[in-house]
């Protein structure tokens, strides 16, 4: 089944506001199995509200509006709708007896405009909107659900939630979609979908693969659709397996997990601990390891040693060393390393000591180079990688890099 989202709103197109509620709603419907074929914006007009309709592509089959109801004169959606779909605006007293319910329970009376918003185009279904004083409207034309709702979100979630996807699921759902999501660290794109050649021609045809990388990170995520949901979950899952099994230890986790929680579920499991020793990373690896709750177990600190004046006088490190090899080396981040397992008493650290650019790179040591060392119960090891010119990325990629490398 194929559905589009439609928002209206200038304040989008001007950039004033960010669409969350198509992301939102496109969520939801995917997870009753419904695919989202195409989300468009459009500005408060009669002639972009009309065209969007007029431009619906032909397999779809559920259309959900959100903006443009209200109170003031200039929420246009409702009259263009009704024009649209050659109905007349009827007054309903049920919807007014709503409205008035809603402003009871605030110690409030609607006005004139409020009263204004019980008239609905007499062909629609009234969708009650609990929580504001604009109702949805479902428009059925030959077979394809139009629905259009207020822009705000709660009030958007609400009938969404209570109203269209209880709709959806009983009257339009003929398929059903899984996803399945398996998420890998330190390997590229490019090199994974080499060694998924095979599995993934191997895959049934009603499973598919996508790519999603981020810095550092790809999360693998597996799709089924088909009408018996039973034997989708099943299959689904037996792919998933084939798939970490093929990956190893490249696997961090599924679905939403996050590297930085899998590692300190770990700590907390061994009974360890862990401080981090930061340069080129300036705190980014203590930020990710103290999002999560109760981290205070197992995170005892950290030294952002930015300068290299702090890398000697806070964790230790040798003037010679930095003399002879300069900061971004292995032998100044394991000094940093075991000066922070030290200094701070931790099980473990991460040292980190690059050049994130954009600028300070040399032929020797380009733009991206990044050392990173890991102290441990059983000595220190370092690794050197090489990213690539984007500052931001080479922060998250270092920083994810040596939470792998503690994982």
């Amino acid at each position: 089944m194929q559905a589009e989202i439609i928002t209206i709103g200038d304040e989008i197109l001007i950039g004033q506001i960010v669409d969350s509620n198509s992301a939102w709603m496109a969520q939801q419907l995917n997870l009753i199995g419904v695919d989202v074929a195409r989300i468009t914006s459009i500005s408060d007009s009669i002639q972009a509200i009309n065209g969007a309709l007029d431009g619906l592509l032909p397999q779809t089959t559920l259309v959900l509006i959100t903006g443009g109801l209200g109170p003031t004169k200039d929420d246009i959606t409702k009259h263009t709708l009704a024009d649209y779909f050659g109905m007349k605006l009827v007054y309903r007293e049920d919807v007014y007896a709503h409205i008035e319910g809603l402003f009871a329970s605030l110690g409030r009376t609607p006005n004139g405009l409020n009263r204004a918003q019980a008239e609905v185009p007499e062909g629609c279904r009234v969708l009650f909107n609990n929580v504001g004083t604009a109702p949805g409207m479902l428009f059925v034309q030959a077979g394809r659900y139009i629905c259009s709702m207020p822009g705000v979100p709660y009030e958007m979630k609400f009938i969404m939630s209570n109203h269209v996807l209880p709709i959806v699921e009983k009257e339009l759902i003929r398929t059903h979609i899984v996803h399945k999501t398996i998420l890998t660290v330190g390997v590229p794109e490019s090199e994974l979908s080499e060694t998924l050649n095979d599995f993934e021609a191997a895959l049934p045809s009603f499973i598919k693969m996508a790519y999603l990388p981020r810095p550092g990170m790809v999360r693998l995520r597996l799709t089924a659709k088909g009408d018996d949901e039973n034997l989708l979950r099943e299959s689904i899952s037996a792919q998933a397996q084939k798939l970490q099994t093929i990956l190893g230890d490249v696997v961090y986790g599924q679905e939403v997990d996050r590297l930085e929680q899998i590692v300190g579920e770990m700590l907390v499991a061994r009974s360890e601990t862990i401080s981090t020793a930061e340069s080129c990373t300036g705190g980014y690896i203590a930020h990710l390891i103290t999002s999560i709750a109760g981290s205070s177990r197992y995170f005892m600190g950290s030294v952002v040693a930015y300068d290299n004046t702090v890398k000697m006088n806070q964790l230790g490190v040798n003037e010679i060393a930095l003399a002879n090899n300069g900061a971004v080396s292995e032998a100044v981040v394991t000094q940093m390393a075991e000066g922070a397992q030290k200094r701070l008493g931790t099980t473990w650290a991460l040292a980190t000591s690059g050049i994130a650019g954009p600028d300070g790179g040399t032929p020797e040591k380009p733009v991206g180079t990044v050392w990173i060392a890991l102290a441990g119960p059983s000595g220190t090891s370092a690794k050197k990688f090489q990213f690539g010119n984007d500052r931001e990325r080479n922060i998250k990629k270092s920083a994810f890099a040596a939470l792998d490398m503690l994982r």
